[in-house]
């Protein structure tokens, strides 16, 4: 039997069906809310509609959910630098260099593989690719991240992500010496018009982001700095970073290639992650160090 999700679309005009979806409804992947509005899922003022549709404002839109289809992906036995794991949720430090979930090109090897093979339970709401998945870290950023393992617990984090209420703190070496000690950047962000893989500052069609910054230290050439996230776009840091014109060290995506260190990947760590427990309330907070490469490049520096 189907589940059901209802909203109006009150504030929604002039946006596409799926973009206000994927606003309206965070705990699901945009591309999992358009293959819905594909299979007819998606109901606007009780029609069928297109991912296109542009929204007058005030429909009302009805979503059916099909029944989670048992996750078919393979449990491996990757080490996992467990921080935290109840019966609801585990947070995990993840290494630099090991990808969230599978997806084109990362069939296996992923967090999730892992997490299978450890606890073996994890919520369905973002769909059969990323079971337990409710914020990612890219590929090459190391540090914290919290997985659900159940409905219940995905719900109630996301919930919070709606509402900005996570503490999420980085820390970064950027290229450039910066000259203010602290800052705000509030830049919307979107998807590249050109280069798909890539997002950039869109002042007109992207979401609001917003990424406090200050200094910890400065180098000849870069500048060791704390980031906090306001809001949580993809690769926001390093889109508002690059922004500034003080890219992450060793990102190749974003960076100036002349001007890149010899790094894996970029120099970017999740060092603490705050929430409220989803199920009891409890107020919890964590922090990672460093990892190895990161404190011996800072040494280097230093």
């Amino acid at each position: 039997m189907c589940a059901s999700l209802f909203v109006n679309a009150d504030g929604g005009a002039g946006q596409r069906l799926d973009v206000f979806l994927s606003q309206a409804f965070l705990e699901y992947s945009r591309s999992r809310l358009q293959a819905l509005i594909k299979e007819g899922a998606v109901l606007v003022d009780a029609k069928p509609a297109k991912p296109s549709l542009i929204l007058l404002g005030g429909e009302k839109i009805s979503v059916s959910l099909p029944e989670p289809k048992p996750v078919d992906i393979v449990a491996e036995n990757i080490s996992l630098d467990i921080v935290y794991e109840d019966a609801y949720i585990i947070v995990v430090n993840k290494p630099q260099g090991l990808v969230v979930h599978p997806a084109a090109g990362h069939s296996g090897g992923t967090l999730v593989n892992a997490l299978l093979n450890h606890c073996h339970d994890l919520s369905g709401l973002n769909g059969e690719t990323r079971p337990g998945i409710v914020h990612r870290l890219d590929k090459d950023t190391s540090g914290l991240l919290v997985v659900a393992k159940n409905d219940a617990a995905h719900a109630g984090l996301t919930r919070q992500w709606q509402g900005h209420n996570i503490t999420r703190i980085y820390h970064s070496l950027l290229n450039g010496v910066m000259a203010e000690n602290a800052g705000i950047v509030d830049a919307a962000i979107g998807r590249h018009p050109r280069e798909r893989t890539k997002m950039t500052v869109e002042p007109i069609r992207g979401r609001a982001a917003i990424t406090h910054y200050q200094v910890i230290r400065r180098f000849a050439a870069y500048t060791y700095a704390e980031l906090r996230l306001e809001t949580g776009r993809t690769h926001q840091i390093r889109v508002h970073m690059a922004y500034l014109g003080h890219a992450v060290a060793g990102d190749k995506l974003y960076g100036q290639k002349k001007r890149q260190l010899a790094l894996p990947g970029q120099a970017l760590h999740a060092k603490a992650l705050g929430f409220q427990h989803p199920l009891s309330g409890e107020d919890l907070y964590f922090e990672s160090d460093l990892p190895a490469y990161f404190s011996e490049l800072l040494d280097k520096l230093d």
